[in-house]
């Protein structure tokens, strides 16, 4: 007797060793921390759109536009907030959370945002990031931007042209099959662009005016994000 019950303990310790071991990875959605003006939220397929509000669940797939005049924050997954400009269009392709499979609490095994911009203008601001479980991208037709360190930083992108420009930290900018450039505080690139180089942001009004813009914004976003952190995604 005594053989098959320790084979049977054996099998229950593996069983709950691996269930400790194994991660859950599930979809979140992003915190509305404030809207100002005319924003809708839907899925293209459906061709269904409502207003954004401070409820609102903004799934994975959700097409974002922004009217004339209009702003929002949001909070898309911690520790990364973002304030979309007036005339804007994002796509939320995806946000993540990873956890051990037996934690409620804690037991953060990573987190991943992706967001694409069609049109318009997104600030974004990371900080206290844990670079080794938080992946955040955003796209645009013409270049890619991820980040390894906190940062504040600005994508636009208009009929023409996509610029990026770092206001703190550091950002990396992929187009098409060329390697990332790496866009470091102060400077700014654009596509197409006939210099391979980031430039300073003193050589150009626009970037200057991205950067003092970015600043503002950052202060918003932490102020929003203090009130509102229990509604923030984890």
């Amino acid at each position: 007797m005594r053989f098959p019950t320790l084979t049977f303990l054996l099998a229950l310790c593996c069983g709950l060793a691996n269930g400790c071991s194994e991660g859950v990875t599930r979809r979140t959605v992003p915190a509305v921390l404030s809207v100002k003006g005319d924003v809708v939220f839907g899925m293209v397929e459906q061709n269904k759109f409502q207003p954004v509000t401070r409820e609102s669940r903004i799934q994975e797939g959700s097409i974002v536009r922004t009217s004339d005049g209009a702003l929002l924050d949001l909070g898309l997954i911690a520790p990364a907030l973002a304030q979309m400009s007036s005339n804007s269009e994002i796509k939320v392709e995806e946000l993540r959370i990873s956890k051990d499979g037996n934690q409620t609490r804690g037991g953060m095994r990573g987190r991943s945002a992706r967001i694409q911009l069609s049109r318009g203008k997104i600030t974004v601001l990371v900080s206290g990031r844990d670079q080794n479980r938080t992946q955040f991208a955003i796209s645009t037709p013409a270049v890619r931007v991820t980040l390894d360190s906190d940062c504040l930083f600005r994508v636009q992108r208009d009929d023409r042209t996509t610029r990026v420009t770092c206001v703190r930290g550091k950002v990396y900018a992929a187009a098409a099959a060329q390697p990332p450039i790496a866009i470091g505080a102060g400077y700014f690139q654009r596509w197409p662009s006939t210099r391979p180089e980031p430039v300073a942001a003193t050589e150009d009004a626009a970037a200057q005016i991205d950067i003092t813009d970015s600043l503002g914004i950052e202060n918003e976003l932490l102020e929003l994000d203090a009130g509102g952190r229990d509604r923030r995604p984890l």
